[in-house]
Formats: structure tokens, sequence, C-alpha cells
């Protein structure tokens, strides 16, 4: 039976400090695992990708860290489990 792995996702919203804006965006764009969904009025969202919920909090707290941010807080978190398929068929119940 092959190992299943977990793939962690999560959405988080930066806010920005004013004048601090266009930084925090270019500095979150550069980030491996991070993907910018929408940015708008001081706001960031994103979305972090990972093996583990350490590795996304690990992401948020260097992100929360970065020169003009005033919060980076996680909304939303979900687990994948990879390799749920045999032959080329689904084993899950979805």
């Amino acid at each position: 039976m092959p190992e299943r792995r977990q793939h962690h996702i999560s959405s988080a919203v930066i806010a920005t400090k004013p004048g601090g804006f266009d930084g925090v965006l270019a500095a979150v764009a550069g980030f491996d695992n991070v993907e910018v969904h929408g940015a708008d009025k001081g706001k960031i969202v994103i979305v972090i990708e990972g093996p583990s919920t350490g590795v996304l909090g690990d992401t948020l707290m260097r992100i929360s860290l970065l020169d003009g941010v005033i919060a980076a807080n996680m909304v939303f978190e979900h687990v994948e489990m990879e390799g749920n398929e045999a032959d080329g068929q689904r084993t899950d119940a979805a």
C-alpha cells in the first residue's frame, strides 16, 4: 500500500502599515510556497502550501516579521492526503 503524505493548504490575510504595502507585497511574492490572490487598500490575501502545519506556521511567522506588516493571520487550513489513488482509481469516498 502506498504511503499517504499530507499536503497542507492555508489562506491568510496580511495587514500592512501605511507606506509598507508595496514592500510587503514584493517580499511575499518572493516566498516559494506562497501565492498572492488579492491585494488592495493595505491588505494582502495569500495562500500558503507545504507538507505540514509547522511549515505553514513558520512561513506565516516570517511574513509577520517583515518590515511594514501590522498583522498576518491564518484564516483557513485544509489538509489533502496524497497517495489516495490505486491503479488510477480513487480510493477515498469523495
